[in-house]
């Protein structure tokens, strides 16, 4: 099983002269991704008992994620207004006093035993008290196959330095930390891609990966720099199109038995390529739909 531990919420998106409420949440999206790819998920984040909290239970209970680790909280549900310029995404959070905060390190439950990676990130790492639940719970998995997105908010970000020792310190106990240019740009700024990932394999992650939108992703390992392109898509909005890419991949990865520190870093340069094509390929398709709409298993062509 693959774990998602970060943060689900409701995305308020454009309709008309208002808003309508759509499930999300960067980890939330990647997890509803990879139950849609037939791959064993579960999903640990405390999930509100108000009715948008149903409605966040119910796309991941239909994608046959495993909800056990998913707490129920008197909190209400957290929202996110989303406005899109030129088919991005732009984000207004609230997120003070939510469901989401009463994760702790000292509620986590035992990880099962059947757990075969932990995929971490999001808005979940800015509060104090989730993320360090959450590094407890990187320290819990040691061993296990951990990869991280820390998918940046600058605007929701109070103290960026600070942030990115947080991100760092994660990235050095992850094997996988994706990235992309917006995340090098806020964290990183001025710093060549190359460089960045080059300083964060040093720390001992076993990859570092990029992705580019249209201009495809980009593994780089120790020895070896990898790139695939993207293709051309009719976009109708940028939404959960990083998230679905990272389900994509490790859906890939655990399709070819790479769910291991060790075995990722001894897999072949092709299967890497293999794992970056397919995650472009479930991003694209997302970036297809409105909103953060995964494809199904039989959606993706083999």
């Amino acid at each position: 099983m693959i774990l998602c531990c970060g943060e689900a919420l409701i995305d308020m998106l454009p309709a008309g002269d208002g808003f309508r409420p759509s499930p999300g949440g960067a980890v939330y999206n990647t997890a509803l991704a990879l139950g849609r790819l037939g791959v064993a998920t579960g999903f640990l984040w405390p999930l509100s008992r108000d009715p948008f909290g149903a409605m966040l239970r119910a796309p991941l209970a239909e994608a046959g994620v495993d909800l056990t680790l998913a707490p129920d909280s008197p909190r209400p549900t957290p929202l996110a207004f989303v406005t899109l310029r030129d088919g991005e995404a732009r984000y207004s959070f609230y997120d003070e006093g939510t469901a989401g905060r009463d994760l702790t390190a000292e509620a986590l439950p035992a990880l099962p035993d059947h757990l075969r990676a932990l995929f971490i990130g999001g808005i979940s790492l800015i509060p104090d008290g989730p993320a360090r639940a959450i590094a407890a719970l990187v320290g819990r998995a040691r061993g296990r196959l951990v990869m991280l997105d820390p998918n940046i908010r600058p605007a929701m970000i109070p103290d960026l330095p600070a942030h990115r020792a947080r991100i760092l310190a994660l990235a050095a106990q992850a094997t996988v930390v994706k990235l992309s240019v917006e995340d090098i740009r806020a964290l990183w700024p001025g710093s060549a891609p190359g460089t960045v990932a080059a300083g964060l394999l040093a720390q001992g992650p076993a990859l570092v990966l990029l992705t580019e939108g249209a201009g495809g992703a980009t593994a780089f390992r120790p020895r070896a720099t990898l790139h695939r392109p993207a293709p051309r898509v009719a976009v109708a909005d940028s939404i959960g199109a990083g998230d679905c890419f990272d389900a994509g991949f490790l859906a890939s990865l655990a399709a070819q038995d790479l769910l291991t520190p060790q075995a990722l870093a001894d897999a072949p340069n092709s299967a890497i390529e293999a794992a970056l094509d397919h995650g472009i390929r479930i991003a694209a398709l997302s970036l297809s739909r409105p909103g953060c709409n995964p494809p199904w298993a039989h959606e993706v062509q083999p």
